[in-house]
């Protein structure tokens, strides 16, 4: 080898993966430099072990602000990684050489302060093109030869290669830096400048022999001959921060452009297919295709992809290309194994052309004690990372789903939402049940590197973080909420703390509607705790205490208030009632249903709020039908206003709470409505339409036709019979009719078999 030997790359390139491994195989260097932060040097064995499977990425951040981060991306199909490996399997010395991330990183801060907008992956750019650079040279040299699309002629010119296409990369780069100049971003020139330093080093300590692996843009910056002292002078002065580097996981729906990765590829699966395939890389490719559809239940055979193969060379042959490509296989998917059909690809797309590949980095590797906790809870909980979406059903009487949930939880708390609270698919909604999908993304190590300042173990960071949040929060919900998320958590030394400051916040404000909004959150935690096993002693007073304030203050505050402030409070009104409908208590429930009557029939109160009010209480057993029909009729009298009235309705029977139904069942509510509703003036008629067509607009297409025909056919004539059934009800059972839906009764409980 005479002079360094220069090798650039398509950062994760699966064509330059290859002709990297047969370069350094031919030319056996002493020393192989990468691009990439020197502070990595250190890391460099880990690569070694059984553990550490890519995709992973090299993290760094400043050791007092965690969330100043960069990553820089390996995938097995990328060159930098193909380097590693075979300089660790000849024990050949292996350096980065690229600026150091306390540079970087502080670099980034002053760019910022000036306005500059910055990629939070730093030192991985397109090509060894950052974003300084305004053009994707890539794009530029397929233009240049007649390409539209620059995937493709990638694929064309280096993956479908049997040699190398270096010196033709190389002549390339520098001939486009001659035409658009050397990038005019300061960071590229400090970047290769700097790696001008560390290959003159490398020569001065290991002669001639030294390979360099790096972006095919920076090939000519680093053949221009420049003096040290002038490459020196460019990086004096440099600001630098205190980082700390360590190996993460990372993931190929991260590697993909749609990730915001700016150094990203779109189809980092279908790159690692053609990395790894021995041989007829098409034929395994559709097999793989074919594999997947007959998961999702699809009728694919062999025949099929037999003529998706020929289809894929033929559009290949017919295109000019020298091999199939990914276009030409997915073309042929789409015509043979989905039948014409964009749906289906979209799937085949999603998890094999991007993929869900997690990396996984070995226990050896450095990191915060916050992380060596998580990662301890998640072995002993079997929780294992996973970069696919997955969905976990909690059985919280069992002590392993209960240790499950509170990690959550207590992550949640700590900003690392890996797992997200769901409905079931199984429609249970039980206490006792809870449903989290969980998905690991990469910038999660960030995340706990953050929380790390929290402290060493979750708990103990979960529990600093809530209690800190609980002194900084300034709205009473913001507590009463963070209440229960640590009673979730079950964090016994801040849920002191926050009981505090809710009591504080609690004594302090007077607004009903902050007292109303705080309430549920307080009654969930005080009533669900049990089933977790944690003790919420410290709640019932607090919940009490405050449940008497939304009674005496509910009422002057539903007096006088206009349109979106009465919606406003009917909301506070069912949020309450809800609320105390899960406590165990009472005298609060007899006190609340008096705080209903009050606000029933006070004239005042706002008309929505009044019919929402009436209508609880006649749902709740409080009120009697004619005592509903009296509020009704005072409602809708003539002397109140249309618009008055038709909020009244809009409370009663309106918002999704089965109005409908009840007006279809008590003809005299009915009534009420339609000689109201005939008794408007014209000229009020029309303000209040819009409401009413959204009070009746709700109701199920069956609800309203059945209103309709009572409407039509006016109001019932004959009394109710004798057994107190409404017009419409026959007096005795007809056996015939029933026996016919035996059948689908004994179905609905269980099958054929159930007698009865």
């Amino acid at each position: 080898m005479t002079g360094p030997l220069l090798l650039g790359v398509r950062h994760h390139g699966p064509g330059s993966a290859r002709a990297v491994r047969r370069a350094l195989d031919a030319a056996v260097p002493r020393v192989v430099l990468i691009e990439g932060p020197p502070e990595a040097d250190a890391l460099v064995p880990l690569a070694a072990e059984e553990d550490m499977r890519p995709p992973v990425a090299l993290l760094a951040h400043v050791v007092d602000e965690p969330g100043k981060s960069a990553f820089w991306p390996f995938a097995e199909f990328s060159p930098e990684w193909v380097a590693i490996r075979w300089a660790l399997e000849h024990e050949t010395p292996v350096r980065f050489i690229d600026l150091p991330a306390a540079h970087t990183l502080a670099l980034r801060d002053s760019e910022e302060a000036a306005g500059k907008e910055e990629s939070k992956e730093e030192g991985a750019e397109v090509d060894g093109a950052e974003e300084g650079v305004r053009v994707d040279p890539l794009r530029v040299l397929a233009e240049t030869a007649g390409y539209d699309d620059a995937e493709r002629w990638w694929e064309d010119v280096v993956e479908h290669r049997e040699g190398d296409a270096f010196a033709a990369l190389g002549e390339a780069m520098a001939a486009l830096r001659e035409s658009l100049g050397d990038g005019g971003h300061s960071r590229d020139l400090l970047r290769e400048a700097y790696m001008r330093l560390q290959v003159r080093a490398a020569v001065r300590e290991f002669g001639e022999d030294v390979a360099v692996v790096c972006g095919a843009w920076h090939v000519p910056a680093l053949r221009h001959k420049t003096t040290v002292a002038a490459d020196r002078a460019l990086l004096k002065g440099l600001p630098k921060a205190k980082v700390d580097m360590t190996w993460v996981p990372w993931t190929h729906r991260r590697l993909a452009r749609a990730g915001g990765y700016g150094a990203g590829i779109e189809s980092p699966g279908w790159y690692g297919h053609l990395f790894n395939a021995p041989d007829r890389p098409v034929e395994r490719w559709l097999t793989k295709v074919a594999g997947l559809l007959r998961d999702e239940d699809r009728i694919v055979s062999s025949a099929h992809v037999i003529e998706a193969v020929r289809l894929a060379e033929s559009l290949a042959a017919m295109r000019g290309r020298p091999l199939a490509g990914l276009t030409e296989t997915t073309d042929a998917v789409r015509a043979v194994l989905c039948e014409g059909s964009d749906v289906p690809l979209a799937l085949i797309h999603d998890k094999l052309v991007v993929g869900d590949v997690l990396g996984e980095v070995p226990d050896t590797a450095p990191a915060v004690p916050l992380q060596r906790d998580l990662s301890r809870l998640q072995r002993s909980l079997r929780l294992k990372p996973t970069a696919a979406e997955k969905e976990l059903d909690l059985d919280l009487r069992g002590d392993t789903d209960v240790a499950r949930s509170r990690l959550l939880h207590r992550l949640r708390l700590l900003g690392v939402p890996w797992g997200e609270p769901a409905r079931s698919a199984r429609g249970s909604t039980g206490t006792f049940r809870e449903t989290w999908r969980l998905r690991w993304e990469p910038e999660l190590s960030v995340r706990v590197a953050e929380a790390g300042i929290w402290g060493t173990t979750v708990l103990a960071a979960a529990g600093a973080k809530a209690a800190a949040d609980a002194t900084a929060a300034t709205a009473l919900a913001d507590v009463t909420a963070l209440a229960e998320r640590c009673l979730l958590a079950e964090l016994p030394d801040a849920l002191p703390v926050v009981m505090r400051v809710l009591a504080d916040r609690a004594a302090l404000d007077a607004d009903v509607g902050h007292l109303a909004q705080a309430l549920p959150a307080l009654v969930r935690a005080l009533r669900y705790g049990d089933v977790r096993g944690t003790g919420t002693g410290a709640l019932a007073g607090v919940t009490a205490g405050l449940a008497q304030r939304i009674f005496v203050g509910l009422p002057p505050a539903c007096a006088n208030l206009d349109t979106d402030a009465a919606e406003e409070m009917r909301g506070h009104v069912d949020a309450v009632h809800s609320a105390l409908g899960l406590l165990d208590d009472a005298e609060l429930r007899a006190r609340w249903r008096s705080v209903l009557h009050t606000l029933a029939a006070r004239d005042s109160v706002a008309g929505v709020v009044r019919g929402r009010c009436a209508r609880i209480l006649l749902d709740e057993g409080a009120l009697e039908d004619e005592g509903a029909a009296r509020l009704m009729g005072l409602a809708l009298s003539p002397g109140t206003p249309p618009g008055e009235a038709a909020a009244w309705i809009e409370g009663f029977v309106g918002g999704g709470s089965g109005g409908g139904l009840l007006l279809v069942h008590d003809e005299r509510l009915l009534g009420l409505v339609d000689a109201w509703l005939t008794g408007v003036p014209a000229d009020a008629f029309t303000d209040v339409l819009p409401l009413l067509r959204r009070t009746f607009s709700a109701y199920e297409p069956g609800v309203r036709r059945a209103l309709g025909d009572l409407v039509r056919r006016g109001p019932a004539t004959s009394a109710p019979t004798a057994m107190g059934l409404p017009p419409g009800f026959a007096d005795e059972l007809d056996v015939e009719r029933a026996d016919a839906v035996v059948s689908v009764v004994r179905l609905l409980l269980g099958g054929a078999g159930v007698g009865g």
